[in-house]
């Protein structure tokens, strides 16, 4: 008998999914290809007791992903609300937010950004720091995307808003407060994680693979391990251009129709970065970003 169950744990090939009773089971997909991610709604086969193949993935809302030529990383399915978390300490990559970014509006993502740690900033030693990282932001805050300060050592309550009602997936460089946060919102995870390492027998590699936690009734949370490089070789110069929503009054305005924004004449999103009406540290990065090929 096909039972229905969704992903709370991916590791490799190994996954644990949970049933709509609460039951769960150690799967793996059938065949040599696995294309699960954490947060898939699954079809499955038990095999026994406690084990089950993989035998489809039911259509996703959404899929988080990142991606090199010839290579996809699955990161979250089904997710409503990314949250990328950076910090006062240390100093973060706005290269990768904007990706980050980029990859949650083509799939229809709200996006939150979090900034860790900022209990640093009343340190004097730690004010310059403080101080870049919210002028970093400031662009962001302008554009109209959420915010929020916090530091999970003293307290992640600010964030619960925020996710009520959500399946949000948590997103950031390693060292930013991630871990800190998730056993802030879920003091039982750490708990929680030796019993899905168990399940999964992935011994060492606890931290090393996708988790979804349950918040409340309405919420929850997938937790995956630190990025450090997000790859959108899947998206179109026309995909990551409309990332960058701030770029949406411009779009069309430049005097060539394939205008790469550049070095071409009369380039609108030039123009309006000389202007100040656009940032033109956020431009620096859609350029680099384009040009790359990922």
């Amino acid at each position: 008998m096909k039972l229905r169950g969704r992903i709370i744990a991916a590791f490799g090939r190994q996954y644990l999914a949970e049933l709509p009773e609460g039951a769960q089971l150690s799967c793996v997909p059938r065949g040599k290809k696995s294309e699960v991610a954490c947060g898939d709604l699954v079809e499955l086969q038990r095999t026994s007791g406690d084990q089950a193949v993989i035998e489809a993935i039911l259509p996703r809302k959404t899929l988080l992903y990142r991606s090199v030529a010839h290579r996809e990383k699955l990161i979250a399915a089904n997710v409503t609300r990314l949250v990328f978390v950076v910090a006062v300490e240390p100093s973060f990559d706005d290269e990768l937010l904007a990706r980050c970014l980029v990859a949650a509006h083509d799939q229809n993502m709200d996006a939150l950004i979090v900034l860790n740690k900022c209990d640093l900033a009343a340190q004097a030693k730690m004010a310059s720091q403080a101080e870049r990282a919210r002028a970093q932001l400031a662009p962001y805050l302008a554009m109209g995307y959420a915010v929020l300060e916090l530091s999970a050592q003293e307290s992640a309550a600010p964030l619960r808003p925020y996710l009520q009602g959500h399946v949000s997936v948590l997103v950031g460089q390693s060292g930013m407060g991630k871990s800190t946060l998730i056993n802030a919102l879920l003091p039982g995870a750490q708990a929680a994680t030796r019993e899905i390492s168990s399940a999964l027998d992935s011994g060492k590699h606890t931290t090393t693979h996708a988790r979804l936690y349950h918040l409340d009734t309405e919420s929850d949370l997938i937790d995956c391990p630190g990025v450090q490089a997000f790859g959108l070789h899947h998206l179109s110069f026309a995909e990551i251009e409309q990332g960058f929503i701030e770029f949406a009054p411009y779009r069309g305005q430049c005097r060539f129709y394939n205008c790469r924004h550049t070095h071409e004449p009369d380039c609108a999103l030039r123009k309006a970065a000389d202007a100040g009406k656009i940032s033109a540290r956020r431009l620096q990065l859609f350029q680099q970003i384009s040009q790359a090929g990922t």
